[in-house]
Order: structure tokens, then C-alpha cells, then sequence
């Protein structure tokens, strides 16, 4: 990584580079799962330095699950506004993700939350605030956000949290849903997990290449949160390796 932008991201706000390279490469491609040209006019920004994610060793089937996830997180988005156009979407552990921009109906209320020298980076790279869309600088544990959010009464609300548990602890994930269950009743959360097998090997792969940061948290059956406080309800569950797409067929 070679610009200096991109050098005050450590730790857990590094890891945002990984899925915006990932999206951006994936861009130039004729038979792309996404399209994302935001990703690479961010990444010529930053001027990052190929090299650095050559050493992160990603395998393609990883890179692919990535795409289908940042797509499949979009289509959960876009099926909830259809229900309810003038929702509360709020983005934990943004990153550089425009999620924003391609799912704007001009009726939603947008918030992207993430650490305070992320936030600022996204001011700098892709712009400020507007009258619907909202910029949060701050740990997802820091209360202080949820008050901001919940002063916009009467709305249906729907919590992102895409590439994200699995960098915190157990204890810190149980607490964080449970708390947006208390104080948003009725809210729908999307979050992705790792299983503890997924763990062990982006550890290993972390530890090797040294890109990238260790996860903590698994997942061993997508309905353990029923478990955790009462009121919880699992919706559905997704596994980018049970889609039809070709580029997975050889591992599928």
C-alpha cells in the first residue's frame, strides 16, 4: 500500500481495502458479477499498490463469495425498501462501500457508520453529508450512534453489517444485536459470519501474508441469535457457495 491515505488505516479499518480492490478489479471484467465503478475511481485514488494485495494470497473462490455477498446485501436492501420506501438504512462498518448511491429511491433515510479515521477518509474521498444521507464516526459498541439514528421516530429500520462481526468478539456481537433489538423493535438485521473452520484459515492466511486482519468470531449454525434474547427470529439464511454461478462450479 503505497499512498498515504490509504497508510492511516490499520488494524480493522485496513481490511476495507481487501473487498474495494476485490470490487474494482472485478469491474474490468466483461462478464462481472458487479459493476462498481465507484471501487475504481476509489482505488486510483488511493493509488494502491497492487502488489500489496498480490501478498495477500485471496483465493478466487473467496474474492467471488465476496462479490455475491456485496450483491446479495444489496438485494436484501433494495427488497426491504420495497416494503417500506421511506426506511431508516443504517451501514455498520461502511468501509468505501456507495451502497448509497445505488440504492437511493429519494425517500430512505442513509446512515454509514464506521471508525472515526474511516469516516474522515470518506469525507475526503467521496463527499459530505446531505439532508438524507448521514455520517457516523464511531465504534459500532459507542451508544452514542444508536441515539442519533433513533431520532428519526415512526420508521422502519434495517441494520447492514457486511464484513464485519466476525472482527469483533462473541460477547461484543451478542451485545451489540441485543441492543438494537431493545431499542429498535421490528428491525431487520443482515449480517454475514465465518465458520470457525472459515476462522481458522483467514487467521492462518493473515498470519502468512501479513495483509489483512484476524477474525474472532464464528458462526456454527445460522440460527444460534434466536438463542442469545428473546424476540429474535431468524428470516433466512444465504450461502454464497449454493449459487448457481459457474465461476464456483469447480469447488462447488
Amino acid at each position: 500500500m503505497s499512498n498515504s491515505k490509504a497508510q492511516k488505516l490499520k488494524g480493522v479499518p485496513e481490511s476495507l481495502l481487501l473487498p474495494l480492490n476485490i470490487r474494482a478489479v472485478e469491474t474490468k471484467r466483461p462478464d462481472a458479477l458487479i459493476k462498481d465503478e465507484d471501487a475504481l475511481a476509489l482505488v486510483r485514488m488511493l493509488e494502491l499498490d497492487e502488489a500489496y494485495f498480490s501478498k495477500a494470497r485471496v483465493s478466487e473462490e473467496v474474492q467471488i463469495s465476496i462479490l455475491l455477498r456485496n450483491r446479495e446485501f444489496d438485494r436484501i436492501a433494495r427488497n426491504y425498501l420495497t416494503r417500506y420506501p421511506d426506511a431508516a438504512i443504517i451501514h455498520i462498518g461502511c468501509g468505501l462501500d456507495t451502497r448509497f448511491g445505488r440504492l437511493d429511491n429519494s425517500q430512505l433515510e442513509w446512515y454509514d457508520l464506521d471508525l472515526p479515521e474511516v469516516i474522515e477518509l470518506r469525507r475526503e474521498l467521496i463527499g459530505d453529508e446531505s439532508d438524507r444521507y448521514h455520517l457516523l464516526g464511531c465504534s459500532a459498541m459507542d451508544t452514542s450512534w444508536m441515539d442519533i439514528v433513533h431520532d428519526h421516530p415512526k420508521r422502519a429500520y434495517l441494520f447492514l453489517a457486511e464484513g464485519v462481526f466476525m472482527f469483533f468478539e462473541q460477547a461484543q456481537v451478542k451485545w451489540l444485536v441485543s441492543e438494537l433489538m431493545h431499542r429498535f423493535p421490528g428491525a431487520e438485521l443482515a449480517f454475514d459470519a465465518f465458520s470457525p473452520f472459515y476462522v481458522w484459515a483467514n487467521n492462518r492466511r493473515v498470519a502468512r501474508s501479513k495483509i489483512g486482519v484476524r477474525a474472532n468470531w464464528a458462526l456454527k449454525h445460522p440460527s444460534e441469535p434466536e438463542n442469545w434474547v428473546e424476540g429474535i427470529r431468524l428470516l433466512k439464511e444465504w450461502n454464497p457457495f449454493l449459487e448457481p454461478e459457474p465461476r464456483l462450479a469447480h469447488i462447488r
